[in-house]
């Protein structure tokens, strides 16, 4: 019955009504709803849980199916995260971007210091601190590895890349590890090359957006590797594993990895149009999304 109105859904709202039919996937409905609404959630992390909707929808799906005690912290380091990741595109001159990077450092900083400035994200990442005893050190790296980013430089190699996504978005899921209460060297191995895969596709999705600015951030080394110039990409020129460790990885860190549904929906529909990272259906979301993440946080797998 749940999948038969699944599979008449015509729409992400569609689908999280369907979700509403009977047991825990109405539960997980419902935190769609709510969250969408703001209903019952206090001010200071209505904001956060807001800004991540708005900025990053894929993982504002993702966080709404972390356990209860989880879920308002990692929605404050999605939300400082989203924040950080839009200071390039936002400040047209890097001594601007260097001083919104110091601005978070400090906060950051204040933070551990028991003394947080009175904004909603420092009030509740301080409070997931506080609550969790989060490692100041993985805050400061993805600050650091985004201020580096400012300077706009191409990869000149896969291993270029690799290292960015390692200290900004496995560092970022090592976090939300720890949220999860998840200490666990094959969940550390798991997330360091979930994150590695995801700076990977991001790098990938955001290549007609920098092509419209006329930059490209694909690796020099693969471009040359598939006589692919930078000009081809600026032109939109079309001619031209982490679940190794799955079986040792506590069930507890899976909603940590839930991104991986977002991974694999991307390169599963970049496949389909034939890797043409400009094509238009990329553009838009996949309705069948919270679905998919409801169905792999069911069975807890990544």
């Amino acid at each position: 019955m749940v999948l038969a109105a699944v599979a008449c859904a015509k729409s992400a709202r569609a689908l999280k009504n369907a979700l509403l039919i009977k047991g825990r996937t109405g539960h997980v409905a419902e935190k769609v709803r709510a969250a969408n609404t703001g209903a019952t959630v206090p001010g200071h992390q209505q904001y956060c849980v807001q800004l991540v909707r708005n900025r990053d929808y894929e993982g504002f799906l993702a966080s709404l199916l972390l356990p209860p005690e989880s879920r308002s912290s990692v929605f404050a380091l999605r939300a400082f995260n989203a924040e950080l990741a839009q200071v390039q595109d936002l400040v047209s001159q890097k001594t601007i971007g260097l001083m919104r990077m110091q601005f978070w450092r400090q906060l950051i900083e204040d933070i551990y210091s028991d003394n947080p400035p009175h904004q909603p994200i420092a009030i509740e990442l301080w409070k997931a601190v506080r609550k969790h005893k989060l490692t100041k050190r993985w805050f400061l790296r993805i600050i650091d590895e985004r201020e580096k980013n400012l300077n706009e430089n191409v990869y000149r190699n896969i291993q270029e890349l690799e290292s960015y996504a390692e200290n900004a978005q496995s560092s970022f899921i090592y976090l939300v590890l720890e949220v999860l209460g998840v200490k666990d060297i094959h969940a550390d191995h798991a997330a360091s090359h979930i994150g590695k895969a995801q700076g990977i596709v991001t790098c990938l999705r955001a290549t007609p957006y920098h092509c419209m600015r006329r930059k490209v951030f694909l690796p020099l080394d693969i471009c040359l590797l598939h006589g692919v110039s930078q000009e081809d990409f600026i032109r939109g020129n079309r001619e031209k594993n982490a679940r190794s460790f799955c079986k040792n990885v506590p069930s507890k860190a899976c909603p940590a990895f839930l991104q991986t549904v977002v991974l694999d929906d991307y390169l599963d529909r970049i496949r389909k149009v034939d890797f043409d990272l400009f094509h238009p259906s990329l553009q838009k979301r996949n309705t069948m999304l919270p679905f998919y993440l409801y169905i792999r946080s069911w069975r807890k797998i990544y």
